[in-house]
């Protein structure tokens, strides 16, 4: 990940690169001046202080690669600049020194300083922690804390050392070492990590480890250390330069060898400067930088946008990366005598002053349903248990309740089905009784399965994920977007680990967007970290950041950056066997220095011209939506919003049809009956007559969209099936046992298409417009 021009970066470096421009530049205009005013003494004086003045930092700038066991495009353009004054050809030299130095430049402009300090980890570090000691509470360095000192920690600090729970339980953010945004709840006698945030109220620990040997100093030890230890980027020019430089000596050799004279020697060098690798590339991927600047991708320098051109293993976290790091109400289960809307009302309701993530998720869909919320009163908030008030003259609880010893089938199956989908159940309790459970899941990103497309298209070929997350959760993802690989509950060292490992085979990428990422993201070949949500040690490690909160720009940043550095290498190596060609004459004493160091400038313009087509390039994203067409996507996508968890509908029906409910069955058939036959079909027409024709346009064809118009053929069917099995279960006053199978069959058979459905819908089309994205990110 470190660029081995780091020794001319920084802002140090890139003034004297400048400075450089500046001066040579300056020399060669004026020599031209006083030459054309006849004053050939002074246009060589300018002259020689042009090319002076290139040899000096081109010198150092040798000797620090050789000293890092390199040996680059510099070496020629030194010899390149000292020949040209042995042998008193001083435009030549002039001439030299201006391209060395326009090259620097653009590299200067390429290479902005990486932040690789890890700024935002060590600035989360405790400096002192509260000790508690027979005389009381004393406040120390972090430092001198040994183990089994009790250790004291207020609301939202962040746990100095590792420890063992004293308190009677203690409730911990520990995304900064997990990634995982719901808070974990420990009781007395648990080990718990540094790093970790408090969320709850005060607690004591006892300390197990010193901080020095603790979890979260281990974790800035890791990203120091891979960052160090990760091999340096061998850009483009240097790669060439490693045949190029030794076929150049060899033929100047040559030339002087068998001329006997060293100005054919000067010429065959003045010809073989590598200016094509000084400057067409540099101008390919400075090109390339601009583009991904116009999209909200930050490339903190030429070398990490050349890697990722290269890259074909992607490694990528989930909570935050493929998933929104938002938690959000995927369904809500009711118990006998309830409404959804019911238990919603008053969870959401109760929950409005709590700061809890998973409070903030039900208030959100609540508003998003439209319920109505009443003001709560007598409001208290136990840390790790939920939040109880007043609402509605009904005294309400919601959260992680302990149902032991009252646990219906209805709860059972809650519980159940938690368990397959990996989501976390927010218990709601009405007075005495159970009304209902809401459970939450980390939605997958919308652009996420059409971004991961995209990437293999451009090159990844092997896609890996690794996350602090429970095997179950990881393991859906993984399977719904077609990873080769899932490793769950991976620690820090572990990602770092499983990094290094897969740089071994292929150039890797790593995508993350938590401080438990950054020592992997330092270890990548280039790490890319999702930085729009504020600056975090993920952002100070990665060599790319993605500053909007979308992930689709990820694709567009590959796109760009393979065919920038595809334009980079046609430009070099056009470039070079031009200079081939041109040496050949050179050595035979066909091309003077002077006239050679002239050929030389055409070339250079031909192949920087060349390298400005990375400048443009074809649309990389989706195809852009009409005002018109996004206006139908928004309304479209807020009525999915609405319908989403009236599908559940269909798979209580189905519950209660196969339990032998028969009379319980009935009612239920007619809500899903209603809802299908008077909001669910009137919306799937709506989509054919208005959103799929204006889709048409953008997607190419009326065909992009046929396949969806036929399964809202499929729907049809199946719900005008169900309609006549409730026409038939009304006449009879119930369901009948000979209905049950085929009404068993539609059901499910409702429940999965439309499930389906609406994922296909807005992962392939809602997902073209950037409302809906925006939107999507922000629930």
């Amino acid at each position: 990940m470190n660029d081995p021009a780091s020794n001319k970066a920084g802002p140090a470096g890139g003034f004297v690169r400048w400075a450089l421009l500046a001066v040579t530049l300056t020399a060669l205009l004026a020599g031209g001046v006083a030459w054309v005013l006849g004053a050939r003494s002074v246009a060589d004086a300018c002259w020689i202080a042009g090319t002076v003045a290139a040899i000096v930092p081109a010198l150092w700038w040798v000797i620090s690669s050789i000293r890092a066991g390199r040996v680059g495009v510099d070496v020629l353009a030194v010899l390149s600049l000292g020949g040209a004054l042995a042998v008193r050809e001083y435009l030549a030299g002039a001439l030299i020194g201006v391209m060395l130095a326009t090259g620097q430049a653009l590299d200067a402009a390429a290479e902005r300083r990486a932040t690789k300090d890890l700024r935002a980890l060590l600035d989360r570090v405790p400096r002192t922690a509260r000790r508690r000691t027979p005389d009381g509470v004393e406040v120390v360095g972090v430092d001198d804390i040994v183990v089994d000192d009790v250790v004291m920690v207020g609301p939202g600090e962040v746990l100095p050392v590792d420890g063992v729970v004293l308190s009677d339980y203690a409730v911990l953010d520990d995304s900064a070492l997990t990634g995982e945004s719901v808070p974990v709840r420990c009781g007395r006698g648990e080990p718990v990590r540094s790093g970790s945030v408090n969320a709850g109220s005060g607690l004591e620990l006892a300390a197990s480890a010193s901080a020095a040997d603790s979890t979260y100093a281990g974790i800035v030890r890791l990203a120091r250390q891979a960052a160090a230890e990760t091999a340096p980027v061998v850009r483009i020019a240097d790669r060439v330069a490693v045949w190029f430089l030794p076929v150049a000596l060899t033929v100047a050799g040559l030339a002087w060898l068998v001329s006997g004279s060293a100005d054919r020697a000067v010429a065959v060098l003045v010809v073989a400067t590598p200016c094509p690798l000084l400057l067409a590339a540099p101008v390919a991927i400075v090109s390339g930088l601009s583009r991904t600047s116009r999209i909200g991708v930050l490339v903190r320098g030429g070398g990490a946008l050349e890697t990722l051109g290269r890259a074909s293993t992607l490694v990528l976290d989930k909570t935050g990366t493929l998933t929104t790091g938002r938690p959000r109400g995927t369904d809500i289960v009711v118990g006998p005598g309830w409404t959804v809307d019911e238990v919603l009302g008053l969870a959401a309701s109760a929950d409005q002053l709590s700061p809890h993530v998973l409070a903030n998720a039900i208030v959100r869909e609540a508003r998003l349903r439209g319920v109505p919320l009443s003001v709560p009163s007598s409001v208290t908030e136990e840390a790790g248990i939920g939040v109880s008030a007043r609402v509605d003259e009904k005294w309400v609880t919601v959260g992680n309740l302990s149902i032991d010893g009252e646990e219906p089938e209805w709860a059972a199956a809650v519980l159940s089905r938690a368990s397959f989908d990996g989501a976390v159940v927010a218990w709601v309790r009405v007075d005495d009784g159970l009304a209902g459970a809401i459970l939450l899941t980390d939605p997958l990103r919308p652009d996420a399965p059409r971004t991961l497309r995209r990437l293999r298209l451009a090159g990844m070929t092997r896609v890996v994920m690794l996350t602090g997350d429970r095997p179950a959760p990881a393991l859906q993802i993984g399977t719904v977007l077609g990873l080769d690989e899932v490793a769950a509950q991976q620690t820090p060292a572990d990602k770092v680990a499983r990094v290094r490992a897969e740089s071994e085979r292929a150039v890797t990428a790593m995508v993350g967007d938590g401080v438990n990422d950054a020592p992997a993201l330092a270890a990548a070949d280039v790490g890319i970290a999702m930085g729009a949500r504020g600056a975090t040690a993920s952002s100070e490690a990665a060599d790319i950041v993605l500053t909007s909160d979308r992930l689709d720009r990820l694709a567009d940043a590959k796109v760009i950056a393979r065919r920038s550095r595809r334009i980079a290498v046609q430009s070099a190596a056009v470039g070079m066997s031009l200079s081939l060609v041109a040496m050949g004459f050179a050595a035979v004493g066909w091309l003077p220095p002077a006239w050679g160091a002239l050929l030389q400038e055409g070339i250079d313009l031909a192949v920087i011209l060349n390298a400005l087509r990375a400048l443009r390039g074809d649309h990389t994203g989706p195809p852009p939506l009409s005002r018109d067409a996004e206006d139908l996507v928004r309304r479209f996508s807020a009525e999915h919003d609405q319908m989403r968890d009236d599908l559940s509908l269909l798979r209580d029906t189905a519950q209660q049809v196969a339990a032998g409910q028969s009379a319980g069955a009935l009612v239920s058939l007619r809500a899903a009956d209603a809802f299908l036959q008077d909001t669910l079909l009137p919306h799937e027409d709506a989509e054919d007559s208005a959103l799929y024709p204006a889709l048409a346009r953008p997607l190419g064809s009326v065909e992009a969209t046929a396949t969806m118009s036929r399964m809202h053929a499929e729907i049809h069917r199946l719900a005008q099936r169900l309609h006549s099995h409730r026409e038939l279960a009304d006449e009879a006053g119930a369901v009948q046992p000979e209905q049950s199978d085929d009404l068993l069959a539609c059901l499910y058979g409702l429940y999965a298409l439309l499930r389906l459905h609406f994922v296909q819908e807005e992962e392939n089309f809602f997902v073209l417009a950037p409302a809906f994205l925006s939107a999507a990110d922000k629930s």
